[in-house]
């Protein structure tokens, strides 16, 4: 795992796992990238520590890492969260499943996350909150829950977790302090999710900074298309044309300095 506070992220909103998730890619960042999707958030995804558990050198990692982040699989970037009394702004590497263009990315770093996608042709998965409940039984047995009973609690429990709280946040207030029977465990379980309720988040604003995954550059999201800017990518800079040839700048030197004397004989004249 990496520092508190760094290592990977996984990008919101995206669809459940599937076998052709990453059929699309290359065979090697095929495999990394099925890697780095199953390690937990806070994983250390750097090149030098991924080398070391899997069969590729830091070269052939850094250039994979270079073509998922063209494939829109990965940005790398920084990201302060104002209110938080630190005025670092932490090294971010942010990992999606599902491919983004570089305008959801762009989005991203403004805090304006889109819709949830959706793909009806794939089975819908349960929520966190009803996994929890339909598990309830195993932590405290007298709290074991039907499937009507789930679906009916879990609106309550998810909006435990929308304040922020941890699935063991909830397990802890539902199942210390227990009464020696319990006559319906829907009941108490819909009293202690409503009284115990904690209270609304204030997020600050998201800040968020993009960078080019080859020199490290910071830049606007629209300025770094692929997650690459332009002199990485090949492009002339700003203001910047097409080189001139020796001779032309000789030419064009010569045009100046004759210019120049001309104007300086008119003066003195």
């Amino acid at each position: 795992m990496a520092n508190p506070g760094y290592g990977k992220r996984s990008a919101p909103d995206q669809r459940p796992r599937a076998a052709d998730d990453f059929t699309h890619l290359r065979p090697r960042e095929s495999a990394i990238a099925t890697y780095l999707d199953r390690l937990a958030d806070g994983t250390d995804i750097s090149v030098k520590t991924l080398a070391k558990h899997l069969p590729y050198g830091q070269c052939a990692l850094r250039t994979a890492l270079n073509r998922l982040q063209a494939a829109g699989h990965l940005r790398r970037g920084r990201e302060h969260v104002r209110g938080t009394g630190s005025a670092r702004w932490i090294t971010r590497t942010w990992f999606s499943r599902t491919a983004r263009d570089d305008g959801w990315w762009a989005r991203f770093t403004r805090g304006d996350v889109p819709q949830r996608e959706r793909d009806e042709h794939r089975p819908p998965t349960r929520s966190r909150a009803f996994i929890l409940l339909a598990a309830l039984g195993r932590t405290a047995p007298a709290l074991s829950l039907s499937y009507a009973d789930c679906v009916s609690l879990e609106p309550q429990v998810t909006q435990w977790f929308t304040r922020g709280a941890t699935g063991p946040d909830v397990l802890r207030a539902l199942t210390v302090g227990l009464p020696a029977t319990v006559h319906s465990p829907a009941a108490l379980v819909r009293s202690r999710l409503t009284t115990k309720l904690p209270p609304e988040r204030v997020p600050g604003p998201v800040l968020r900074l993009l960078e080019c995954g080859k020199c490290g550059a910071p830049g606007r999201p629209e300025a770094l298309p692929g997650g690459t800017c332009g002199p990485c990518a090949g492009a002339p800079g700003p203001g910047r044309g097409p080189s001139l040839p020796p001779t032309a700048v000789r030419a064009h030197a010569t045009a100046v300095r004759a210019v120049a004397y001309h104007s300086q004989e008119r003066t003195h004249a």
